[in-house]
């Protein structure tokens, strides 16, 4: 897995993973998805593409597409 750091108003931590086609994210309110089963070719363009915001990536990308499966788990604590 691979950190993508680049700021977000929702995204806290994006880990991408080239090789198996997944994503893990971390939003700011302290909730934790895994998407499986994501493009590869959006991942590789993600990384290549150092000025891309992370929310048009995710929303493309991860929640708006029907062919990513997700787990939520939530962490927050309040």
């Amino acid at each position: 897995m691979q950190l993508v750091s680049r700021s977000s108003t929702w995204v806290e931590e994006l880990w991408v993973d080239l090789l198996l086609g997944k994503a893990s994210l971390t939003t700011e309110d302290g909730y934790v998805y895994s998407y499986s089963n994501v493009s590869r070719r959006a991942i590789f363009n993600l990384l290549l593409q150092k000025n891309m915001s992370l929310g048009f990536w995710v929303n493309k990308n991860l929640t708006n597409s029907p062919r990513t499966q997700y787990i939520c788990t939530d962490f927050s604590y309040s």
